[in-house]
């Protein structure tokens, strides 16, 4: 996109400017928000934003603050498109406030004019609670300096609370893998064309050992696949068109790898094509590429902590027994009762087998099928041992009974059903 970081638009100026109708400039805005560029702000309308990379993708900017918060901005319009780094409560001296407030960090603060003023001054955005508004002069001053002072209803431990869970929520999105994340971009990427005959093919699998590959047609869509079965018996000079397989499997860029992961175990296969809105190839995914990423997210440390990551790190095995596990029931696994949740028992069971397979089988796996039976309720703090054991165990798929004691007590039980992913 063009258009200046800041910049407003709408919907009739689009329109206007690019010649197109109304409907097709708003399914353009659209899209221009779903990639990052722009972000819609209430009673300010559309701007251009900073597309924020990945790696920074805990950081906010200014203008989801003020969507969040349900807030209006006083001045410095021209500065929402910017990110904090941090953010700082207004609840102490001046002097020690200052200290602390620094360039592209947020201060939180209720109607204290004096700290509006120094903290736009060190370069920082501002953000009032309690619904108050500010003096003419400062709003002056953001303009000037494009640093945005805003105002909410809300009060200052809501709004903290609010942008502290945000960020949370980021960090724990920012450690989910996506296919765009690992796959192998059209560039570098061995195909056929539909017009292309089958001793393509061979030229092909002579190059790179593989023995599958997307076709295209003269659009670059994805049309068909063709493998080693494909091509057995026919002659070299026969057009791939005629031979391909035309029941498609493609995954898109978002698509996460725990799908993927699954698809390929699912179906039996070891490539998948990669494309856009329009079907058009955008690069290939392998299993190999889908392996490394699982065993990549198994070595690095949580940042955001999900319901599983709490499992998973209170789960150890017992006396150095590695087929026997033990867990705390610490207050984020319970209910609003204060006992063990179905949805914690059922995390509980799934990284026990986990470990067990990764022990014994060496394998990764994928849930087919979970059986769960809650015998007992358990408190708070109690200690349960996990005890999973291999009923079945094949090539491609394995049954584990899982047993849960208090005690000497059985409070739980589950039957899993995977599908095996050899590592």
């Amino acid at each position: 996109m063009s258009l200046s970081v800041g910049h407003k638009i709408s919907v009739r100026q689009i329109a206007r400017d690019l010649n197109v109708s109304d409907g097709t400039a708003y399914r353009a805005i659209k899209e221009a928000e779903n990639l990052g560029l722009v972000s819609t702000i209430e009673r300010v309308g559309t701007i251009r934003i900073e597309q924020k990379r990945k790696e920074n993708f805990e950081q906010l900017t200014f203008a989801e603050v003020i969507n969040m918060v349900d807030g209006q901005v006083l001045g410095g319009r021209d500065g929402l498109h910017k990110t904090l780094n941090k953010f700082l409560i207004g609840a102490m001296q001046l002097d020690a406030m200052m200290r602390y407030t620094e360039a592209d960090s947020l201060l939180i603060v209720g109607n204290r004019t004096k700290a509006h003023e120094l903290a736009i001054n060190a370069g920082a955005a501002v953000l009032i609670t309690g619904g108050f508004d500010t003096e003419d002069y400062i709003k002056r001053l953001a303009d000037e300096k494009q640093l945005p002072i805003m105002s909410t209803s809300y009060d200052t431990f809501t709004v903290a609370s609010m942008i502290n869970r945000a960020i949370y929520d980021q960090l724990i999105k920012k450690d989910i893998i996506f296919v765009e994340d690992i796959f192998t971009p059209y560039q570098s990427v061995h195909y056929l064309l539909t017009t292309d005959p089958v001793k393509r093919w061979y030229e092909l699998n002579h190059l790179t050992t593989h023995t599958r590959f997307p076709v295209i047609n003269e659009k670059k869509r994805v049309c068909g696949m063709v493998t080693s079965k494909d091509v057995i018996g026919k002659d070299e000079n026969v057009n791939i068109q005629t031979i391909m397989s035309k029941k498609l499997i493609v995954v898109k860029e978002k698509t996460s790898l725990a799908y993927v992961a699954h698809l390929m175990v699912w179906e039996g296969i070891e490539l998948v094509p990669v494309v856009d809105e329009s079907r058009k190839l955008r690069g290939i995914v392998s299993r190999q590429d889908v392996l490394k990423a699982l065993q990549q997210i198994q070595r690095q440390p949580q940042v955001g902590e999900t319901i599983d990551n709490i499992v998973s790190n209170h789960l150890h095995g017992k006396n150095n027994d590695t087929t026997v596990f033990e867990t705390k029931v610490v207050p984020q696994m319970t209910n609003q009762l204060g006992t063990l949740s179905n949805s914690v028992l059922t995390s509980i069971i799934t990284e026990a087998s986990r470990r067990l397979l990764d022990r014994q089988q060496n394998s990764d796996m994928v849930v087919e099928h979970l059986t769960t039976y809650f015998l007992e309720p358990v408190q708070i703090d109690s200690i349960l041992t996990v005890k999973p054991h291999i009923l079945e165990a094949g090539y491609i798929y394995a049954k584990i009974d899982t047993d849960i004691y208090q005690g000497r007590k059985l409070v739980g039980k589950g039957l899993l059903t995977v599908q095996l992913i050899e590592r």
